[in-house]
């Protein structure tokens, strides 16, 4: 089977027929050769191959009525009998490519693009008619698109945006653009693309190979014109007429360069601030203008002239670019009120390509006005003063004199007091017109060698102008302290000591600090002239040694000396004290080491360990231990003994019974019946040899009945008690446990009178009480009851 050639196109026909010559394998195709059927037939030994197309094409775009013709499919084997069915299958078959069955014409049904699908694959397949069986294998052939020029260049990445610095040369590569045409570029030049300036090519220029833009010019000015815009045309078919063409938008900013210096709008700015404003208070803002952008029109700012910078300073903001300037030293109205400096604006980053443009810098004069105000006084001077006084100076006397002044050209006058949180003892007073400062309290350099104090000065009419200065006062010395031994001295030597041996040396002190220094001479008090003893050796640097003066000391006779030792300082006036210095007499070994310097006392034995005085030091501490053990035992016993006498009272009964004879009977108590328990024994019969227990019982009682001779009767107190027991046994509310129970129960008959005051109206007393209505109405009820003639009743 072999194609065969319809409507197609002459460049189609050309290359299928350079196409169609195939490979032979055991046959080969007399009629894509020219050969007749019997020569064919005739040859035995080659046989040609069914199938002889490779491709088909068919040109994009028809835009015929009618389907367009393909190709068409044959086979060897199809003798024209219509016994032969062509079939196709694939991509597109029996929709987009149709075939006639009996001939083979394969025929497009669609419109075909290209840019959307360039071949279609298919398979071919000669079929018997009646039985549907295939005459031959399949073969697989390819529809190829033929490309025309109907698509435009585009620019995919498009609108672009770019930036080139101001003022580079011309020719400076900006950035390139690139378009993308969808037709086929190995056929023809359709896909051929060139470019080309629509608008702004009087700026920048295009590569018509490559989009490559270009500075066309080398004066681009930012300031000027900050950004261009540019329309890039991309052309196909290599520019040639007929075709197609796409544009783009191209944005290229100008970017900023350090090529303007700052400029000030004017040449001098004013401004005014009061004498009384702080430092640091802003005075004013002033600002130099930059083309340039960015850190380009960064600066800085500063004074030119000396007195300027003394005065003020000048910061720039960083948000804002401008200079502030700002008090740097208290301004004084009256001294100057008009300040002129220089400031200089500065580009920080300059651009050494464009030194030749000029000085990137400008300058401005700034006027600062200084208006008056109410200030408040100055004291001179005005760091503080300090003043001297004697410490022996008299209440009253002069210290100083503070001064202050108002500076404000009224120069108001000035009060003066000081701050007694800053002198509490009220040591200094001042006087609040002159300032005289007086002192208020005796002085002592000793305790306090200075005192600083706070003077106050306020205007006499505007205490709200105040200011405050400190003094400081020096207290200056007087030789009022003697001089004193450092520390109370002692010294030891030896029975054999040596004559004119140093023994031991001594310092005095003085609270005194004299400006020429300390000096102090030495000599025995007068009481100690007669001494043949010791000596005194100056040693020249205020101490002093002292030395024996003789040898064979001997403990025994006199074993501690006391040396008195005279210091005088120089004064003036002189003043001295007396030290005394201990000197103790020893017993030492032969090399010299001391051993006892007890005149009583023995040698210890060198012999002795430090184990023998560890063991006796171990002996001593169990002693104490043992006396302490045994102090505490004590107390806990005693303890022990207290909380038992406070245990509960039912559990210590004491039983007694006794009654006083009356205010005149001394003998009839016995308190040792308070410490004795006893029981009232019962009364015995008459018979009884012995009678009751007489020692027992109070004296009243054993009186009773050792003068009637017979026993004392208490069955009415035991009646009245076991009645009492019984009612206790039976009463529930008592507790379950013994019980102390208290009754008070006089009996029929007492044989003590009565003490109440109101049986005495019964007796036969002459006491007259007549007096008792003279005493008032506070006796009256009193009197009534002993008054004579008035009823008298006995109250129980």
């Amino acid at each position: 089977m072999r194609p065969e050639l319809g409507a197609c196109s002459l460049l189609t026909a050309l290359w299928l027929l350079h196409c169609c010559s195939c490979g032979w394998s055991e046959r080969t195709s007399g009629m894509a050769k020219g050969e007749t059927k019997e020569q064919e037939l005739m040859s035995h030994e080659r046989v040609k191959r069914g199938w002889v197309w490779n491709q088909f094409f068919v040109v994009e775009e028809y835009t015929g009525t009618e389907p367009l013709y393909v190709g068409k499919i044959h086979t060897d084997s199809d003798e024209g009998e219509g016994n032969i069915k062509y079939t196709i299958s694939g991509e597109g078959a029996g929709t987009i490519f149709i075939i006639d069955e009996l001939t083979g014409d394969i025929h497009a049904t669609e419109r075909l693009d290209r840019e959307e699908q360039s071949y279609y694959t298919l398979r071919a397949q000669a079929r018997d008619r009646l039985t549907n069986h295939l005459l031959e294998s399949e073969s697989e052939f390819v529809i190829k698109v033929q490309d025309i020029n109907d698509s435009e260049p585009k620019f995919l990445e498009g609108p672009y945006i770019g930036s080139v610095a101001e003022l580079s040369q011309m020719g400076t590569s900006v950035m390139k653009v690139t378009a993308w045409d969808a037709d086929d570029p190995t056929y023809g030049s359709s896909a051929r693309v060139v470019y080309s300036v629509l608008d702004g090519e009087s700026f920048f220029t295009v590569d018509r190979q490559t989009g490559l833009i270009r500075t066309a010019v080398a004066d681009l000015d930012r300031e000027t014109q900050d950004r261009y815009e540019l329309v890039v045309m991309a052309t196909d078919m290599a520019g040639q007429m007929g075709g197609l063409s796409g544009s783009t938008t191209v944005t290229i900013v100008i970017t900023d360069v350090n090529d303007n210096p700052p400029r000030f709008p004017q040449k001098m700015y004013q401004f005014s601030v009061s004498e009384g404003a702080a430092v640091g208070t802003p005075v004013g803002r002033v600002i130099a203008t930059d083309a340039d952008m960015g850190e380009n029109a960064d600066m800085s700012y500063l004074i030119k002239d000396e007195e300027g910078r003394e005065l003020f300073k000048v910061t720039t903001d960083g948000d804002t670019q401008e200079a502030v300037i700002t008090i740097k030293k208290p301004l004084d109205f009256e001294s100057k009120r008009t300040h002129n400096m220089v400031v200089d604006a500065v580009n920080k980053h300059v651009d050494p390509r464009f030194l030749d443009l000029g000085s990137f810098r400008d300058q401005t004069i700034v006027r600062v006005s200084v208006t008056d105000a109410d200030e408040p006084p100055v004291f001179l001077p005005a760091e503080g003063a300090i003043m001297e006084v004697q410490e022996d100076a008299r209440l009253g006397a002069l210290v100083g004199t503070a001064t202050a002044k108002d500076p404000d050209k009224e120069n108001a006058p000035v009060r003066f007091s000081i701050d007694r949180s800053t002198d509490q003892e009220q040591m200094f007073h001042i006087d609040p017109v002159s300032g005289a400062i007086t002192l208020g309290k005796i002085l002592d350099r000793e305790t306090a060698g200075w005192h600083n104090i706070t003077v106050t000065a306020v205007e006499a009419d505007n205490v709200s102008q105040i200011s405050h200065s400190s003094v400081s006062i020096r207290i200056l010395d007087v030789n009022d302290n003697p001089p004193e031994l450092a520390r109370p001295y002692e010294a030891s030597i030896c029975e054999d000591v040596k004559p004119g041996q140093l023994i031991h040396t001594i310092s005095v002190v003085d609270r005194d600090e004299p400006q020429s220094g300390q000096r102090f001479s030495f000599t025995l008090a007068p009481e100690a002239t007669n001494n043949r003893h010791f000596t005194l050796w100056d040693v020249k640097d205020n101490t002093v040694g002292i030395r024996t003066q003789r040898s064979g000391f001997n403990r025994h006779e006199q074993n501690v000396y006391l040396l008195p030792i005279l210091v005088v300082d120089t004064g003036p006036p002189a003043l001295s004290s007396t030290g005394t210095l201990t000197i103790h007499v020893c017993g030492c070994d032969p090399e010299g080491a001391i051993q006892s310097c007890n005149a009583t006392a023995y040698v210890i034995s060198a012999s002795l360990s430090p184990g023998a005085l560890i063991a006796l030091l171990v002996c001593m501490l169990i002693l104490i231990v043992l006396v302490l053990l045994i102090l505490t035992l004590k107390r806990h016993r005693k303890g022990q003994r207290m909380s038992e006498d406070e245990e509960d009272m039912r559990d210590n009964v004491i039983k007694y019974n006794d009654e006083g004879g009356g205010e005149q009977d001394t003998q009839a108590y016995d308190m040792s019946a308070l410490r004795n328990l006893y029981d009232f024994p019962e009364a015995k019969s008459g018979s009884s040899e012995s009678g009751p227990d007489l020692h027992a019982l109070p004296q009243w009682i054993q009186g009773r009945v050792s003068g009637d001779g017979g026993a004392a009767d208490f069955s009415l107190f035991k009646g009245y008690i076991r009645k009492k027991v019984e009612q206790a046994d039976a009463d529930l509310s008592v507790p379950p446990y013994d019980s102390f129970q208290t009754y008070a129960f006089e009996g029929t008959s007492s044989p003590a009178l009565s003490l109440s005051s109101i049986h005495t109206l019964s007796t036969t007393s002459e006491q007259d009480f007549s007096y008792l209505s003279d005493w008032g109405p506070r006796f009256r009820q009193l009197a009534g009851y002993y008054a004579p003639g008035h009823p008298e009743e006995e109250g129980s």
